[in-house]
């Protein structure tokens, strides 16, 4: 389908107005810095949102009224803000922190996801994050980014064991803030006690911290402990059930359950006591209260059943949960620790925290870059594979690029460093995925608030359960006791919950390897609901270099003819210069020998070759001077049909020949576009400000469905608008910084070549390290598969949930058989998330 150049919608904050409107502070699209700004991302937007501006002017306004308050009360402090999806957030934040004693500024802002505040003193300052955590959302001081500290966490079940963590240090008064996330087993905190403190802080809520600097074998040891607990705890409950076939008195038998519960349900019990205190109850809790009922009534094989099968399933589940975990951990391991480094003619080895921008490393064949650079001296193949997840060694010579991490496979290479070792392009894609692994996608926000309303409410209905029917005459107290018991293990959630951030982080980290960034489970989601791909042409599409594609001859030889306009095109930086130029090069046609060489602004360029001038240039150059085209005439016209760039070569009275230039099809643009078709892609459009031939010409190569032709910056934006209009959800691809507006505006924006540009890595949703379109089908199959396994997780929880649930009042369910229904639901669900892992 054809469409012709678009006029920009008359959309407030969307128009190509310079100036800010006072009603809703919303301004030009031009210098949107490709922010999902809620005011471009949906054409359907009927409310005034006050938070649309771009982030440079919103920056802007948000400072002039921070310095205003400064001059007249004091300072002002900055906070980062997570959570926030849409500007009615920044609006609650806000309302909430205006209520606040003590807050005289407040000023959040949605696109750059930042929070100015005014306040009285420093210790309303220090319960900022605090109040916007209760306000639901996590707040970071700007200027304690530095002193945040991050731990790994041990012993994790599910996201209700990181709330316990989070309200039990959230308590202590040297803590700052916290923040814990079940998905990556990390917790970030600000505090002004010592390391030691705060890991003694979270053993007391049940659970194992090590700082992230510090050994891994303390934590190998932590593990060792709790599976030989798990051990011990299965073979008394073992000696125990034996015994009760012997002659072994009873009182040993008892003994022998008794210390199966308490070796086994240590930890639970104290992580229970924790969660109780902390107001939160979770797994620990309900297995904690079912061992102690059971053994209230008697029932001594079902309590130690209860807690070794609860121990053994935790032990089972955070052993799978670690091997996602370390799906991105194992990046950080790509890049060597020590660089040798040259100075003054001898060879240093250096750790890389040592190395400084701009000495000289060397690597040698079979080594691994240590540090990003450029190559001073050497060639050789590199194995790149880690950050751009390409397949074939990529040839390097002085001057080219290396990435931190890749393999130098051949020649001896001298590189000049270019950045420190935590600006690393790995090290920029190790925080990425970390912070995409704790961005929560919609249906595990959805699961986890369900979760804290579901839970107390079950909790109390189990109560009920064990109380009213006695008291009513229904049964014996012992009979429903036992019931509630069930009724208590059955209600924790912990495979619901489950079910979506394990999926989520497995699906990101294969991503990943496969040099594919994507920024979080949100995105994730979208890109499976996409069903229409716009792309920009050049660059993308394209190779974003013109090439010589024909050469028409009208007199003399190719290679005579070729010759002459290189001779003339030779001192020419134009990029057509340069593709002829390229041209004879790649078939070793040599220049003649020229002189007085001249540009003819707008229209070409002129040489004297032998005593004779000879023109380069427009076919309206000749046209002007009325030399005779003749048999080149038709062939003229069927090249500016095709949109292609005419060069002709010729005298004052005669035409040599005509060369066409166009910018290629990539090679693997046109696989692509079929690939993407068959997973699932209804519509593949093409954004382009070229001409209406050049346009239909690539649409017709390449198999798009769709083009938009002869856009202005601000016109693509309204030509995803009009695809958006039409119910579709829309995928932008760019180079994440000229198409910046039009992937702000998109449902889902991606970036090509994050590897080369930061502004890339940065700027979209979704970043492809190479400039490899062949990785956006496996993006989509990889994130309609997540979709697929979080479903079947979802409905298999809820199925076993609800079939046990009907089990325990006709009194088939026991309480160990609730505790393998629960534990083994939860351990599935990991199982089945963790296949996303191996997905090709």
């Amino acid at each position: 389908m054809e469409e012709k150049k678009k006029q920009p919608t008359d959309n407030a904050c969307c128009s190509s107005q310079t100036e800010v409107d006072e009603e809703t502070s919303c301004c030009s699209t031009s210098v949107i810095e490709a922010v999902k700004d809620p005011c471009c991302s949906s054409p359907k937007q009927e409310e005034p949102v006050s938070s649309c501006c771009s982030t440079e002017q919103a920056a802007t306004a948000e400072e002039t009224a921070s310095d205003s308050f400064s001059m007249a009360n004091g300072h002002t402090e900055q906070y980062t803000i997570k959570g926030m999806d849409c500007p009615s957030c920044a609006a609650t934040i806000e309302k909430g922190l205006q209520k606040t004693e003590g807050i005289h500024f407040v000023k959040v802002n949605y696109s750059t996801g930042k929070l100015a505040v005014g306040a009285e003193n420093d210790e309303v300052y220090g319960q900022i994050p605090k109040h916007v955590r209760k306000l639901g959302f996590e707040a970071e001081s700007l200027k304690q980014d530095a002193a945040l500290e991050t731990y790994k966490i041990e012993g994790m079940d599910c996201s209700s064991c990181a709330k316990t963590i989070e309200k039990h240090l959230g308590k202590n008064s040297n803590v700052t803030e916290v923040h814990v996330n079940f998905s990556t087993g990390k917790m970030n905190i600000a505090h002004s006690t010592t390391p030691k403190e705060i890991v003694k802080e979270v053993q007391r809520s049940g659970f194992d911290a090590t700082l992230q600097s510090g050994e891994s074998s303390e934590t190998k040891q932590k593990g060792s402990i709790a599976f030989s607990s798990t051990v011990v705890s299965g073979s008394l409950l073992a000696l125990g059930f034996v015994g009760s076939f012997t002659a072994l008195p009873s009182l040993w038998v008892t003994a022998f359950y008794a210390l199966a519960i308490l070796i086994g349900g240590w930890k639970p019990a104290r992580s229970a006591f924790y969660a109780i205190k902390s107001g939160s109850l979770d797994m620990n809790v309900l297995m904690a209260s079912a061992a102690i009922g059971a053994a209230i009534i008697g029932e001594w094989f079902e309590g130690a059943m209860v807690v070794w099968l609860f121990a053994l399933g935790n032990t089972l589940q955070n052993r799978s949960i670690e091997r996602t975990r370390e799906s991105i951990r194992s990046l950080m391991n790509l890049a060597p620790s020590e660089a040798t480094v040259k100075e003054g003619g001898q060879l240093v080895q250096k750790a890389v925290e040592h190395v400084q921008i701009g000495d000289v490393i060397v690597v040698k064949p079979g080594e691994k870059v240590p540090l990003d650079g450029e190559i001073e001296s050497g060639e050789s193949s590199l194995n790149q594979a880690p950050i751009t997840g390409e397949s074939l060694p990529v040839d390097k010579t002085t001057g080219d690029t290396v990435y931190a991490g890749t393999v130098n496979e051949s020649g001896s290479l001298e590189v000049r460093v270019t950045k420190y070792v935590k600006d690393t392009t790995i090290a920029k894609i190790i925080h990425l995925v970390e912070e995409a692994q704790e961005k929560r996608a919609p249906t595990q926000a959805f699961f986890d608030k369900f979760a804290s309303i579901y839970t107390p409410i079950v909790f109390g209905l189990a109560i009920a359960v064990m109380i009213l029917p006695p008291l009513v005459g229904l049964g014996a107290w012992g009979e429903w006791f036992y019931k509630g018991l069930a009724l208590l293990v059955v209600a924790c959630p912990c495979a619901l919950v489950i079910s979506t951030p394990v999926a989520i982080v497995s699906a990101i980290g294969n991503a990943a390897k496969n040099g594919v960034l994507i920024k979080g489970g949100t995105f994730l989601e979208k890109a499976g609901a996409v069903k229409a791909m716009a792309f920009d042409k050049t660059g993308t599409l394209t190779e974003g270099k013109p090439k010589v594609t024909e050469v028409k001859v009208a007199k003399g030889s190719r290679e005579e003819f070729v010759a002459i306009a290189t001779t003339i095109e030779e001192y020419s930086t134009h990029p057509i210069a340069q593709a002829i130029t390229s041209y004879a090069e790649e078939r070793q046609i040599v220049a003649k020998k020229g002189e007085a060489f001249k540009s003819i602004a707008g229209k070409g360029a002129q040489a004297t070759i032998d005593g004779v001038e000879y023109f380069a240039g427009k076919p309206k150059l000749f046209q002007e001077w009325s030399v005779p085209f003749g048999d080149m005439e038709g062939e003229l016209d069927a090249l500016q049909k095709e949109g292609k760039t005419l060069v002709v070569v010729g005298t004052r009275n005669e035409i040599l020949g005509i060369i066409a230039v166009a910018d290629t099809i990539r090679d693997i643009t046109v696989q692509s576009i079929q690939s993407l078709k068959r997973v699932g892609v209804n519509e593949v459009v093409m954004l382009t400000g070229d001409n209406e031939g050049t346009a239909k010409r690539i649409a017709d190569e390449t198999g798009i469905d769709r083009y938009f032709a002869e856009l202005l910056p601000e016109d693509k934006v309204t030509a995803i608008q009009k695809l958006q209009a039409e119910g579709k959800q829309v995928a932008m691809i760019g180079d994440g910084i000229n198409d910046a507006p039009a992937l702000a505006t998109s449902d889902l924006g991606i970036a090509m070549g994050g590897a080369g540009t930061d502004s890339a890595m940065e700027t979209a949703d979704i970043v492809l390290m190479a400039d490899n379109l062949e990785k956006l089908p496996h993006t989509i199959r990889l994130s309609r598969k997540a979709l697929s396994i979080i479903k079947q997780n979802i409905w298999f929880s809820l199925i076993t949930k609800f079939a046990a649930l009907l089990l325990i009042f006709p009194g088939f369910l026991t309480l160990w058989m609730a505790v393998l229904s629960d534990t083994g639901a939860a351990l599935i669900v990991i199982l089945n998330s963790m296949r996303l892992m191996r997905q090709k």
